[in-house]
């Protein structure tokens, strides 16, 4: 009878370790936060890895040393070659208090290093953020 008993405890204990494993077997998803202070155009974020889905960049807070309001964020995909480039978000709402965020979304662009850039091309505009969240 104690063997039995033993056993049956074994038994629900890998049971129990199995669906724990399918549980969590789902890639996690990761995010890192920040801000920026006097990033001019073309500023590069941090590298992140990204095993694939969707990326969120949030900021809060925004300010610039012009009057246009906006921040132009630009998700790009670290490679050998030109680095691509996905569409281009336009922040304003992140412009109307400390606590007002803009958000931008990017579909799965595969596995990767990934990075952004603000205001690629702008003439001498420069920003800063009082908070930043990137999701992937």
């Amino acid at each position: 009878m104690k063997s039995l008993h033993g056993r049956r405890i074994a038994t629900v204990a890998v049971g129990a370790a199995t669906a724990l494993g399918v549980i969590a077997s789902p890639a996690q998803a990761a995010s890192w936060s920040s801000s920026l202070s006097n990033a001019g155009p073309g500023f590069e974020s941090r590298r992140w890895y990204d095993s694939g889905g969707t990326t969120t960049i949030k900021f809060t807070g925004c300010r610039d040393n012009g009057s246009n309001k906006v921040v132009n964020v630009l998700l790009r995909k670290d490679t050998v070659g030109p680095d691509p480039s996905y569409v281009n978000a336009a922040f304003t709402k992140c412009f109307e208090s400390g606590s007002s965020t803009s958000t931008g979304s990017w579909d799965d662009h595969g596995s990767g290093d990934y990075y952004f850039a603000v205001n690629v091309g702008a003439v001498s505009l420069n920003v800063w953020v009082n908070s930043l969240t990137v999701s992937y």
